[in-house]
């Protein structure tokens, strides 16, 4: 009966992992989804005790993650080093609905990654090369999507 019971427990464990990952992925997925839609995003991060934003233009979900990314002789990407808390505003070309994204950016110096964001992105090819030591793609942990409209109330996504 122990064994029994056991297997049954690892059982429903393993399914609500496995409930849980297939969920985020595809809250995922629909914040990628919402960026992509709405073109440009803009990033939010701290330069010291002020904030700082500006527009950002892609995105991209490799291997499980959503990336973003930037060049390293830029400020934005060292704000991001000495803190990768960030927040995104998107919002769509209606003015009436806009995601806020929360969450922290991990640097990730795989190069296969480099390279595959560049191949879906191949307008920017002409400004970085994915082992040029400037190209930087970051992605998301922690992260909080709130959906917001004038019409209806706020919902919330993590992944």
């Amino acid at each position: 009966m122990k064994k029994i019971l056991f297997a049954f427990t690892l059982l429903l464990a393993a399914t609500v992992h496995a409930q849980t990952t297939s969920t985020m992925e595809q809250n995922m997925q629909e914040v990628q989804a919402y960026l992509k839609e709405c073109g440009a995003f803009f990033i939010a991060t701290a330069d010291g005790d002020q904030p700082r934003v500006r527009p950002f233009g892609v995105s991209e979900i490799i291997n499980g993650r959503l990336y973003i990314m930037t060049g390293k002789v830029k400020d934005v990407y060292m704000q991001m080093a000495a803190n990768g808390k960030f927040e995104i505003c998107a919002l769509k070309k209606s003015g009436s609905e806009w995601m806020r994204l929360s969450g922290t950016l991990v640097n990730d110096e795989t190069l296969a990654v480099k390279e595959e964001f560049l191949n879906r992105n191949k307008g920017l090819k002409s400004m970085y090369k994915a082992d040029d030591g400037n190209m930087a793609v970051l992605y998301i942990t922690n992260a909080t999507a709130r959906f917001c409209s004038f019409s209806a109330p706020e919902r919330k996504v993590s992944f």
